[in-house]
């Protein structure tokens, strides 16, 4: 199969030898370039919204300069994990965990993500700006109303498929980004986030991960799901602390 994974970095990092993964510099734009990394500032490209849309911008550049069957998308923390019991950077997916992924459906997805008390909308209120998905709502009952009904079941789920991480055949990624990004681009027009701080910036990426999974239900894309392996220690005490804090601060 011909597949390629971009390993999203912004910084110089370790990246697996397997030929599988290109490691790209996202918002390379006006930087330095890193050694053995590609750049997304180059040819049909998007870097400069990298502060808002994060690995978006690499997504972006891969998909439309990469000529392969099928486009993934890893995180250079984080990797789709291969099942066996193995530990570390061992755990990372090679060419045979996906393409034997690949051959059960067209699109891999990671493990859902449970949030038990939360929904996926009051997650993402309570954890960032509720505005944000307010003007996401504006927008598909202006653009694309057929989607709503998706968007209230997902949104009311506890759980989730997080962290922009997949591999999708070529045609379908086509027919995402364009549907994606189509409403990204209409909230970058309306949201002002000037006085938005910290993690909140990074608006266009965190909402993308909330709507792939209503693009995946709407269109009834059939996937499988691979789990996650992190590299770094994930701080869940702190993370879980942050979050509740967040949450009884906004009510």
């Amino acid at each position: 199969m011909n597949i390629q994974i971009i390993v999203a970095a912004h910084k110089p990092y370790w990246m697996p030898e397997d030929s599988l993964y290109v490691p790209l510099f996202i918002g390379s734009v006006g930087k330095p370039s890193i050694p053995g990394f590609l750049r997304d500032d180059v040819a049909d490209q998007i870097s400069a919204r990298n502060p808002g849309f994060c690995e978006l911008t690499g997504l972006y550049w891969a998909w439309k300069n990469l000529e392969v069957d099928y486009i993934g998308m890893a995180h250079y923390r984080r990797y789709f994990a291969a099942r066996l019991p193995l530990f570390g950077k061992s755990r990372i997916a090679g060419r045979k965990t996906i393409e034997h992924a690949l051959r059960k459906a067209d699109v891999i997805l990671p493990k859902k993500r449970h949030y038990v008390i939360e929904t996926n909308y009051s997650h993402y209120a309570h954890a960032h700006h509720e505005r944000d998905l307010i003007l996401i709502k504006e927008i598909l009952l202006e653009r694309y109303p057929e989607y709503m009904e998706a968007w209230e079941r997902v949104m009311d789920k506890t759980s989730g498929h997080r962290f922009n991480i997949f591999v999708m055949k070529k045609p379908l990624l086509d027919a995402y980004l364009t549907w994606l990004l189509d409403i990204l681009f209409e909230l970058e027009l309306r949201l002002d986030i000037s006085e938005y701080k910290g993690i909140d910036k990074r608006v266009f990426g965190l909402v993308s991960e909330r709507l792939l999974d209503i693009w995946i239900e709407h269109n009834k894309i059939e996937y499988t799901e691979l789990p996650v392996i992190a590299l770094e220690s994930q701080h869940w005490p702190k993370k879980i602390f942050r979050f509740l804090k967040r949450r009884y601060a906004r009510r």
